[in-house]
């Protein structure tokens, strides 16, 4: 796997000539992106005087801050795998193999360089201190065990880098990464790595107030969104009973070999494995690998790339798929249509179709556009659809009628793109409450579930 490996620099004009000689000797398949971050003591002279192959050099007139660089420098990555490499021999490069192996093996798809675990000079209680600090307050909003966030060596997928909204200039860089890294939750992994810190005297420049800084990007990174879809997901994974309620409204509906489109992190996989066989499926390769990493495939269990918008029924047709399980799926496909055609194509006379779909168009908001909908159904336009597409519509009835009042208030009053956190767990505690709403049929709700036949 080809490394790209970046080197923010500013005002390194003893080290930096070293550390890119020692990176060049790496024995990897590699590109050097430096950035110099508008340096006044030759550095930027010497970097424009290098020419050596695999070496990628950009100037910022002006010194923006470590963040800015950083991000200069991943817009010209052409490399599978990122490794953060900084330019003042405090973090020996020799240390590059060993960040990266867990991310080629496959374990890993964030590795931090841990100078906690690995030898280290031994100096400067108060940046030991303020680490300490920062590092407790990361784990306690992000409920994880990391030791060193602040490190300058670090290595990840290339691949999740345009998923990252990068805003912090400075050093506030390294937090926001660690938040976006676990809100995403990605596999991450702490290796030892040997440290050798400088003092202010030696180039040091991180100063006290950089730890202010860094609580704060915890914090802003924390509230901020990152990727809508993937945190509701998350979300709602955790709401088990709400998950258990929603299952419940098709389980009886569904036969014995099952297709289920738009799997995503198997908040539903979940509850089909007694099935003959579970086609769980997704269009994205993120969501792929959770569930081969939540589930164990074998003859009952099949995790399979499909586009639910593009349907092959001849390349599922050999596995003998009787039900199709779509929930809040169809709303994000643009042409619908066309997509049932193609689920009522790949099951055979008698096969059914289960769906849960978003009601009411009226509710349409901030909250549909950032999940990417296209649509709110009608109950009559979801029939209408249906019966075009060849199904006989079976059962049509609306589910979740508490849901309309947060999503009404979430999505058209207060114009947020992702539903709270604690208004999930709240709403998941309630759901014994709002099972009682099938004893009387809900004129209206949240959602439509229709159960549809092949004839």
């Amino acid at each position: 796997m080809k490394l790209s490996i970046v080197i923010p620099a500013y005002n390194e004009v003893n080290t930096l000539p070293e550390v890119i000689r020692r990176v060049m000797a790496l024995p990897v398949d590699k590109e050097v992106i430096v950035v110099d971050d508008g340096s006044k003591d030759g550095t930027a002279e010497i970097l424009a005087e290098m020419e050596l192959p695999h070496l990628k050099t950009f100037f910022h007139p002006e010194n923006q801050g470590k963040g800015a660089a950083l991000r200069t420098a991943f817009d010209h990555v052409t490399g599978e795998i990122v490794v953060i490499q900084d330019a003042d021999l405090e973090y020996p490069p020799e240390e590059v193999p060993r960040l990266v192996a867990l991310v080629q093996e496959g374990k890993a798809d964030v590795v931090y360089g841990s100078r906690f675990l690995g030898r280290h000079r031994v100096f400067m209680f108060t940046h030991y201190l303020g680490n300490k600090v920062v590092n407790l307050f990361a784990n306690i909003l992000y409920n994880t065990v990391l030791t060193d966030l602040m490190t300058g060596h670090k290595a990840f997928r290339a691949e999740f880098l345009p998923e990252f909204d990068f805003r912090a200039k400075g050093f506030g860089f390294e937090p926001e990464f660690t938040a976006y890294v676990f809100k995403r939750q990605l596999r991450v992994y702490e290796v030892p790595v040997d440290y050798e810190g400088r003092t202010y005297a030696e180039g040091k420049k991180i100063k006290w107030v950089d730890g202010f800084a860094a609580l704060g990007w915890l914090l802003r990174a924390r509230f901020r969104p990152l990727h809508v879809g993937q945190e509701t997901l998350d979300a709602l994974g955790g709401a088990d009973r709400f998950n258990r309620w929603l299952f419940e409204q098709v389980r009886d509906e569904l036969g014995d070999r099952v297709l289920e489109i738009g799997s995503g992190v198997g908040n539903m996989t979940q509850f089909l494995l007694s099935k003959k066989l579970v086609v769980a499926s997704d269009i994205d390769a993120r969501h792929l690998e959770r569930l081969r990493r939540r589930f164990v495939e074998g003859e009952r269990l099949r995790v399979m790339h499909v586009d639910a918008a593009r349907i092959d029924p001849d390349a599922l047709r050999v596995h003998g798929i009787d039900t199709v399980l779509g929930l809040n799926v169809l709303e994000h496909i643009e042409d619908d249509e066309a997509a049932l055609a193609r689920m009522h194509a790949l099951l055979p006379p008698g096969g059914r179709l289960a769906l849960l779909v978003p009601a009411h168009p009226a509710l349409f908001s901030s909250l549909d556009r950032s999940l990417d909908h296209f649509r709110r159904y009608s109950r009559e336009g979801l029939e209408s659809k249906l019966l075009r597409a060849g199904f006989k519509v079976e059962r049509l009835r609306y589910f979740n009628l508490p849901g309309i009042v947060g999503w009404w208030l979430n999505g058209r009053i207060l114009k947020r793109r992702a539903l709270p956190g604690n208004q999930v767990r709240l709403f998941d505690l309630l759901v014994p409450l709002f099972r009682l709403e099938r004893r009387f049929g809900p004129p209206f709700g949240l959602s439509l579930i229709a159960i549809a036949r092949k004839p």
